[in-house]
């Protein structure tokens, strides 16, 4: 770990592998003790833990460790912290990130049931604004870390896989850099970590996984004492998606009493789609709604059916 001098403190995590965890533990010992105010830089390692590479193959996905997955870099200490308090977490910078992948692992997922074999689709990201999927298609790369938060109350080990009122595994798209994240702290210290850093998302990561890329992230920490939340809340700086806005979308749709039947509808028809209309297989369609394609609650109130919107931004397509 190396500390540099700017006008704030400022602190590199480095030699990830052994400043990592797997799942939420409040007794795991901190990696660092940082105050509010204070700037920290992670490198950190993509979320199959550097079980895949740039030439990793579906036969890699089917052999995956599921224990070494969503290893996440900390926990960092920030003095003062109580229960109680929130802490604000302000994405500075998301740097370094040479290639990703998207992937289909089996059992995981919207469509589990749907699509039961594995596949990897490797993305080159040495152009920071875009990376092309498959020939005429491109995503604009916007990283954010997917999984982030701070320690349970609850003694033991708890899994990282959902999110949870601690943050978590939460795969929130919108956590680039310029956002402020609010998390209600639990323990003492609030004994924050972060992993799982994203190239690229849609709203819902339907194939269960995003554009998984190593990269190096760096964020603020401010803590607001005696201000309780019961849940993380965040603020975007601007518009969400202005670059896939630009040229408007194709929405598909899904109806019923159950939302997350209703998402699975929505997510079908839209592969049915990406399909007829651009010639990509099923999987490669799956694949694109879950780094691509947002998932909207479009009314919850009329019952007995709810509806969700699918959204495909017609900007990727050149």
């Amino acid at each position: 770990m190396t500390i540099h001098h700017h006008n704030h403190p400022y602190t590199t995590i480095h030699d990830f592998h052994s400043h990592s965890h797997i799942g939420w533990d409040n007794s795991i010992e901190p990696i660092a003790e940082v105050d509010s105010g204070q700037t920290i830089s992670y490198e950190i390692v993509e979320a199959s833990g550097g079980q895949f590479n740039r030439k990793s193959t579906a036969e890699d996905v089917k052999n995956v460790d599921f224990s070494k997955l969503n290893p996440v870099a900390g926990p960092i200490y920030i003095k003062g912290a109580k229960p109680g308090d929130t802490l604000e977490v302000e994405m500075l910078d998301f740097r370094q990130l040479e290639w990703g992948w998207t992937a289909i692992v089996p059992g995981f997922g919207l469509l589990a049931d749907d699509f039961p074999d594995p596949a990897i689709k490797i993305i080159d990201l040495a152009n920071r604004k875009k990376a092309e999927f498959l020939p005429g298609i491109d995503i604009f790369v916007k990283p954010f870390p997917g999984t982030i938060g701070v320690a349970l109350k609850e003694p033991g080990n708890h899994s990282i896989v959902p999110p949870r009122h601690n943050g978590g595994n939460m795969d929130i798209r919108h956590l680039i850099k310029g956002t402020k994240l609010y998390l209600p702290v639990q323990v003492e210290g609030a004994l924050f970590s972060i992993g799982d850093t994203h190239a690229a998302q849609g709203d819902g990561e339907v194939c269960g996984t995003a554009i998984e890329a190593s990269m190096e992230a760096t964020v603020r920490f401010k803590l607001h004492k005696g201000k309780a939340i019961a849940e993380p809340r965040y603020e975007i700086p601007g518009p969400p998606t202005p670059e896939a806005d630009s040229m408007g979308y194709y929405v598909t749709t899904g109806h019923g009493p159950d939302l997350y039947k209703a998402s699975q509808n929505a997510i079908r028809y839209m592969i049915e789609h990406i399909v007829d209309t651009y010639g990509v297989s099923d999987e490669e369609a799956y694949m694109l709604c879950s780094i691509a394609v947002d998932l909207r609650i479009s009314e919850i109130v009329d019952a007995p059916n709810w509806l969700v919107s699918a959204f495909l931004p017609n900007a990727i397509f050149r």
